[in-house]
């Protein structure tokens, strides 16, 4: 039996302001709004971003604290929080690193070739998913070619990161009038993305589409203003809200169940040997 097609929301990123959209959030309480908003049109999670008092990507502690905090008290545990560590080219893997260890977040979202540049500091990355299995993150790893299944593979096979099948999420388009294209999913379907955990975002007003295919091909979805700012129907959508409705609707033929947030937990789990060890600690 399939899982339930779990969908998360991705209301803001890291370039976007309300110039693009009046209700994208950049303050932890907009935030905290539409992560409400969001799960109840049925999101399982929220992929957040923070911004600083002028409006830029940051990867502050201080101010992801007041973001999650903030979310909490607007959903309690109803949806699995996962903070993001993208460069944007300001940060270093280093730096992404130190605010994973910060934070200790429920979830994180981490870019491969971000964290494992090549040529880069293999046992920073390793130590880095050593400490997190060990903590009972849910990290997922963010692909943008499907070539990039291969290096997860081999990572793998090395020990630097977990064993499989891993939390996987793969990129359609960027920020182009184009956005996700049909050869780019055929690519990642191709490359054997369904022996992961696989999620799926992609950027432009074909975003829902994509997210139908993605659910009845065993995947699922991370939608909202980060990627894309349409409806099917090419309105622009009145909220975040209303991109997290459209892909339960669009996706409601796959005979699968939409996933609350307790569902993307267990199939995020930490490997049982790591819940051990957590017991055995805390003990």
């Amino acid at each position: 039996m399939a899982h339930p097609f779990a969908i998360a929301v991705a209301p803001n990123g890291a370039r976007r302001t309300k110039a693009d959209h009046p209700r994208l959030p950049m303050a932890a309480d907009e935030i905290a709004r539409d992560a409400a908003e969001a799960l109840a049109a049925g999101a399982a999670m929220i992929h957040l971003h923070v911004r600083d008092g002028n409006g830029a990507h940051t990867l502050d502690a201080a101010l992801y604290r007041d973001a999650v905090a903030a979310v909490r008290k607007a959903v309690g545990d109803d949806l699995v929080v996962q903070v993001t560590t993208e460069a944007v080219g300001r940060y270093t893997p280093d730096e992404q690193v130190a605010v994973i260890d910060a934070l200790q977040p429920e979830s994180v979202s981490i870019a491969l070739r971000e964290i494992l540049p090549e040529n880069g500091d293999e046992r920073l990355a390793a130590s880095l998913f050593e400490r997190m299995e060990k903590a009972g993150t849910l990290h997922q790893i963010i692909i943008y070619e499907a070539a990039e299944l291969a290096r997860l593979d081999a990572f793998a096979a090395r020990g630097l990161l977990p064993d499989g099948p891993l939390a996987v999420l793969a990129v359609l388009g960027r920020y182009t009038e184009q956005g996700a294209t049909d050869g780019e999913l055929a690519a990642f379907l191709s490359a054997g993305i369904d022996r992961h955990q696989w999620m799926l975002c992609a950027f432009g007003p074909r975003e829902t589409e994509f997210m139908a295919r993605a659910a009845r091909a065993g995947g699922h979805a991370r939608v909202g203003f980060e990627n894309n700012l349409w409806l099917p129907d090419g309105s622009l959508a009145s909220d975040n809200a209303a991109i997290v409705a459209a892909t339960v609707a669009t996706a409601g033929d796959c005979d699968r169940g939409v996933a609350k947030a307790a569902d993307l937990r267990r199939l995020w789990r930490v490997p049982a040997s790591a819940a051990s060890e957590i017991s055995a600690a805390s003990g």
